[in-house]
């Protein structure tokens, strides 16, 4: 007697069991992958090392590639995201702009104070600014 036909809702548990661990597989698979191949420490021999005993034996390969490399997985996820940060960085910075009028007059005056601009070179790029 088989315990599953005795009770469907344990068969239905299984199952969803079953698709979520199938889900968590793939993820895996994908992140051993993509951090193979986002690996500059590795040359290319080692890489397809690595690619191979992943597709031969995906599950120990999962496993043994996460005990062996999992923190260099964290690292290279680190930078990606520190990269990604300081493009977005970059890309709001170029969409602010500059401060406008204000702030070039502030730069200006700070040129004039500095000894930069002399007062005629200063009065004309403010009224330039100002028109």
């Amino acid at each position: 007697m088989v315990l599953a036909d005795t009770y469907p809702l344990l068969n239905i548990f299984w199952t969803m069991l079953m698709f979520v661990g199938f889900v968590i597989f793939i993820w895996l698979l994908i992140a051993v992958f993509v951090d193979i191949f986002r690996s500059h420490d590795m040359g290319g021999f080692a890489k397809a090392i690595w690619v191979i005993f992943v597709i031969v034996l995906p599950l120990l390969g999962i496993l043994i590639y996460l005990i062996a490399r999992g923190s260099k997985m964290h690292e290279h996820a680190v930078q990606q995201a520190e990269a990604q940060q300081q493009a977005f960085d970059a890309a709001v910075r170029d969409a602010a702009g500059s401060g406008g009028t204000a702030d070039e007059l502030a730069k200006l005056a700070q040129l004039h104070q500095d000894g930069t601009l002399s007062d005629a070179e200063y009065e004309a790029q403010k009224a330039k600014l100002l028109a």
